[in-house]
């Protein structure tokens, strides 16, 4: 029987775009700030990354993660859906040792940013709209948010601008859903914490106000 697991981690989780909620006087403001992006338009993302269920300690990983996004240009910018990831490829994707194909339910996923540290040139935020599907011999399981087919899977990234990094931070919402099989690895319900690093490119700047 095939097995749907999950494993993005994504964000390599580069899946991965820009936004995590920090506080304190360095950090624009998430609910007011406007965001200054360049040189925006297209850009790809390659990179690592994994997932890791919180209740069974079970690790998915994918070795080769590549989306494509587009994102806004100029200023005055509303850092919600300030980009959007248009596709992504998910290869070498295991668990343990056993391979895993892993796939999304559709696309676009949104970039939102959601606060930005001057001092660092980091913008924290969320990618959302999450759906993977992943599969192998034996196990079958779904990676989303609040159920399986939701679409509103939501993990934290952040941003850097000096590196061009983009790092998958963890799960807002993620759980697995509409496991079947899977040996006890993975259940429904359980939490998979996101973890990975991509590189933009090419590399932009974003900042905020």
């Amino acid at each position: 029987m095939l097995k749907r697991i999950s494993a993005i981690a994504v964000t390599g989780g580069a899946v991965a775009a820009l936004t995590i909620g920090l506080s304190g006087p360095s950090f624009a403001n998430s609910i007011n700030a406007t965001w200054t992006v360049s040189p925006g338009g297209a850009v790809s993302a390659s990179g690592s990354a994994q997932v890791k269920d919180a209740s069974t300690g079970t690790i998915a990983k994918c070795t080769s993660l590549k989306l494509s996004a587009t994102l806004k240009s100029g200023s005055g910018l509303s850092g919600t859906a300030i980009g959007s990831i248009t596709s992504g490829s998910f290869t070498g994707c295991t668990i343990s040792t056993i391979s895993v194909s892993v796939a999304s339910n559709g696309f676009p996923w949104k970039l939102n940013a959601t606060s930005y540290n001057a001092t660092t040139g980091v913008t924290s935020g969320t990618i959302s709209g999450i759906d993977l599907v992943a599969t192998t011999t034996g196990c079958s399981a779904t990676l989303d948010g609040t159920a399986a087919g939701a679409n509103n899977g939501k993990v934290k990234v952040t941003y850097t601008n000096s590196s061009g990094v983009l790092k998958l931070t963890g799960g807002v919402n993620l759980h697995s859903w509409a496991v079947s099989g899977c040996f006890g690895l993975v259940n429904n319900g359980d939490v998979q914490k996101a973890s990975g690093s991509t590189t933009v490119t090419p590399k932009q700047t974003i900042t905020s106000p």
